[in-house]
This record gives C-alpha cells, structure tokens and sequence, in this order.
C-alpha cells in the first residue's frame, strides 16, 4: 500500500516536511524524556489508555485489564485495530511460542504503518516484553490515527481542530477559556461546558463553582458515563493533585466528547437543511422523495 507521504507526528499535527527529519525525531525523544521524568504521566495514560481501549473492545465481548500484559501477544492488539478500522487484518498465528507473539504484534504494527503512521523505537519485541512505556507510545498512536486524525473544524484538523471545536463551544460559558488540553480542563468547567452546549437538560452550567473542581469534574464524568456513553477515561483527583495533567490522556477524553457531540450535530444540519429544502415554496421545484415522509405543512412544497 503506498504510504502518505504527510505523515502524522506523536502530538497530533500533519509533518510535511521529511518524517524522520530532525523535527519528528525532537518530538519522540520529548515524549521519552516526560515518561521517564513523570511518573504521574505513566499512571494516568495507563489508565485513559486502557479505558479507550476497552470502550471500543466491548464492541467484540472482550477487554483488557493491564495495558502493558494484555497485548503482549498481539492476539487483542489485532482485534482492537480490526474493531476501530473496520477493516480486517492478516490471520493471526496462535501458537504460544515468543515468536509467534512477534509475529502478531508485527502484523498489528503493520497495519498501523500502512495507516500512513510512523512508529519510531517502537517494536515488536518491545510490546512482546510487556514494555510499558513502549506500550502507551504504541496506543497512543493508534488513538492519534483513528480517534483525532479525522476531525477537522474550519480547515484545522487533528489536534489544532479539536482545540478549536473546544474554544467554540464553550466560548459563551464564564469562567471557561479553554487554551490546551491540560490546564484549561484541570477545574472541570470545560467539560461540564460541553456537556451543557450539547445537553442542557444533564446539568446547571450556571450553579457551578470554579472554586469546588472536584465536584466538577466527577459530575461530568458521571453525567458523561451514565447518558452519553463515554466511558470514564480521567479520575478527578489525578487532575486536580497533578501540577500539569497529562494532555495525550486529556486529549483522548476530550476526542469522546467530539465523537458523540459531532455525529448528532451533522446528523441534525443534514435534517434541517433537508427540511428547508423541502419547504421551500417554488412551482418548478420537484418534491425531494425525503418530503413524501413528512407531514404536509401550510405552504408545502
């Protein structure tokens, strides 16, 4: 399969220049040097990462419960990319022996490649041996791919367009600037911002308190869990105890948000700009067959 030649960096932006060049190479060795500093970061991507997984797992009867043990054979690696790609990837080897499990997380990596996505010091041996640091970088690429990639907002796409779908839905809302994906979330108000935008119905914005974000936080998780199933990826205390969240685990919640306010919101300006169609007086105008299913109104079409 030819490869795009615009490939996609760790922080979620198109490089158009050469992808090994220097730039893309300064970027991986940041993201190395903030594991290795950070052990706050390891233990809340551990536990955003796993919950991405498994929301979209649950869609094939399975899950995992340790990120770094649980696809060390490369048996669910498959099965995840098959279920968020849908698309169907070469016959696993079942065998028990290590270089069976090589060669299924290589067909995993593979697949991932052929994504136009490079995964740099990122190998099979790695992920075999249940190297966890390894292991995040690996999901964290595939989140990138299939979760952020797509969006895209007034010509700005991935990371930049997500952002931006942040600012404009909850610029109206007080107290709420939204700047990044880690301190401008660290109070809650941004998500219960969105939550409000969407669904006005789940929750009181205005009763809310920038002074209490641990009530915040854990309402719009619940709210997000319970009515619009979005799994719970973040845990409040981790956001208000950290100096500075994790943004990748920040950035994979928020992309949950996107996907199931986004789709509804298409979905709604596709029917009303089909209804204006419809009802838009002119004699010489067919009658779209969509009309037929409506009731007639006074000035039909």
């Amino acid at each position: 399969m030819m490869m795009d030649p615009k490939m996609m960096d760790l922080n979620g932006s198109y490089n158009n220049s050469d992808p090994y060049g220097d730039d893309y190479m300064a970027q991986e060795e940041e993201w190395e040097r903030e594991g290795l500093l950070d052990p706050a970061w390891e233990k809340q991507q551990k536990k955003t990462f796993t919950a991405w997984c498994n929301s979209h797992l649950r869609k094939a009867a399975t899950g995992i419960e340790n990120i770094d043990e649980d696809f060390r054979n490369g048996l669910k690696l498959m099965l995840l990319l098959e279920v968020i790609s849908g698309e169907q990837l070469p016959k696993p080897d079942r065998g028990k022996m290590r270089f069976h499990k090589i060669a299924n997380v290589n067909k995993a990596l593979d697949f991932i490649a052929s994504k136009g996505v490079k995964l740099v010091s990122i190998g099979a041996e790695e992920i075999v041996d249940g190297n966890l640091k390894m292991t995040l970088g690996m999901i964290w690429t595939i989140i990138l791919r299939f979760a952020i990639q797509d969006i895209s907002v007034e010509e700005m796409s991935a990371k930049e367009g997500l952002l931006l779908w942040c600012q404009r839905k909850t610029a109206p809302y007080k107290n709420c600037n939204v700047q990044n994906f880690h301190m401008s979330f660290k109070d809650g108000l941004a998500f219960c911002a969105l939550i409000h935008r969407h669904r006005p119905d789940l929750l009181d914005y205005h009763k809310l308190s920038k002074n209490d974000p641990l009530y915040n936080l854990n309402l719009a998780f619940d709210i997000a869990e319970k009515y619009l199933d979005i799994p719970r990826m973040l845990d409040a205390e981790d956001m208000i105890n950290l100096v500075r969240p994790d943004e990748k685990s920040v950035m994979t919640y928020v992309s949950a948000y996107y996907q199931a306010f986004a789709g509804v919101q298409k979905a709604e300006t596709a029917a009303d700009q089909t209804l204006v169609l419809c009802r838009r007086p002119g004699p010489t105008r067919p009658t779209p067959s969509c009309c037929l299913l409506l009731p007639p109104p006074a000035h039909a079409c």
